[in-house]
């Protein structure tokens, strides 16, 4: 059965002073003698006191709760956003709701709906590999709920942003390969519903034009999912039908190194036959045998800029200031390593 938990009228009836004085020297209230703190401090630290989180959003008319949705944590990018996140909210004195749509959009519509009926003061959210549907996520935002997209977002949506310089990634990477001696690459291209894959596209179609080499649509081939099982299959398909190419600029790193797997199936050398660059650092990238060539993102800094972009239009809107929405461009850069190094 679960116990009541101590309340600050518990502490001021066994120390015999007011419930007032009790919240203000809990708070630290320079009206409060050093004394009569540091008893209160104790005593709540033996009771093992915790404040009403229920009473204070009642109080304040705000829950102290950020929503953040993620389509996945396995990759270490988004566990690495979500850190971001949580360092900013707790220094705000906030917790962190957290959902996983599992690339799901039906799952998704769930979780912002949940969010909603939670109460969140404010939501964070990556799309779906597949979101198309964006009602779910307008309606929260129509009705007056904080919120900012990360990473995966939708151009369409009027609403603050934090994403990576997708469009340059792209166009180092590319243009990296092309320094190595490369002139048929491969772009194995995300979603073609998301920005970032779009961006991607068009920093990769750049930095050909810039060298002089024309693009070759055959040889940008759709990895939608970007998954590894994906990656393998696709670029086996792509050795089968004899297309001449001599490097693979992936949109993502695990879709990278699933063709990473199947060049070595098919007894391929990397880099000497194939290149491969990849898109995001993902940890185990520098552990792969050759280590993968990849785009880094600070997952860290952008949980980071998302969390203090929505700190901002909350504290805005309560001081009813009007908050226009902005987008925040996280810089990213190129790690070289021997999957792309000749």
């Amino acid at each position: 059965m679960r116990k009541a938990q101590y309340t600050m009228q518990d502490i001021a009836n066994q120390l015999g002073i007011s419930k007032s004085t009790v919240s203000r020297a809990l708070k630290n209230h320079p009206d409060i003698s050093q004394e009569t703190k540091d008893a209160v401090n104790k005593l709540a630290e033996e009771m093992d006191y915790q404040p009403n989180s229920l009473a204070l959003s009642l109080r304040h008319k705000k829950s102290f709760v950020l929503g953040i949705i993620v389509p996945e944590i396995v990759h270490d990018f988004f566990a690495n956003v979500i850190s971001g996140v949580q360092s900013v909210a707790y220094e705000e004195g906030y917790n962190v709701m957290i959902c996983i749509s599992n690339e799901s959009p039906e799952q998704e519509k769930v979780d912002v709906k949940a969010m909603y009926s939670s109460r969140v003061d404010g939501l964070l959210i990556s799309l779906t590999k597949e979101t198309k549907d964006l009602a779910s996520l307008q309606s929260i935002i129509n009705k007056g709920v904080p919120t900012v997209m990360f990473d995966r977002v939708a151009e369409e949506l009027e609403v603050s942003k934090v994403i990576t310089d997708d469009f340059q990634g792209a166009f180092m990477a590319t243009e990296h390969l092309i320094n190595q001696g490369c002139k048929k690459i491969v772009h194995l291209s995300g979603p073609n519903n998301l920005a970032i894959s779009k961006l991607r596209l068009k920093g990769y179609m750049a930095a050909l034009d810039k060298n002089n080499i024309a693009v070759d649509e055959s040889l940008i081939v759709p990895c939608p999912k970007g998954d590894l099982d994906e990656g393998k299959e696709v670029t086996k398909g792509i050795l089968n039908s004899g297309l001449d190419f001599d490097a693979i600029f992936a949109n993502n790193d695990v879709s990278a190194i699933g063709a990473m797997n199947a060049l070595k199936e098919e007894g391929k050398k990397i880099p000497e036959d194939v290149s491969v660059v990849g898109f995001g650092d993902w940890r185990l990238s520098q552990l792969l045998d050759p280590p993968l060539s990849s785009i880094e993102q600070s997952g860290f800094d952008i949980g980071l800029q998302a969390a203090k972009l929505l700190f901002e239009q909350i504290k805005a809107e309560e001081k009813d200031i009007e908050f226009s929405p902005r987008t925040e461009v996280v810089q990213n850069n190129l790690i070289k390593r021997a999957s792309s190094l000749h």
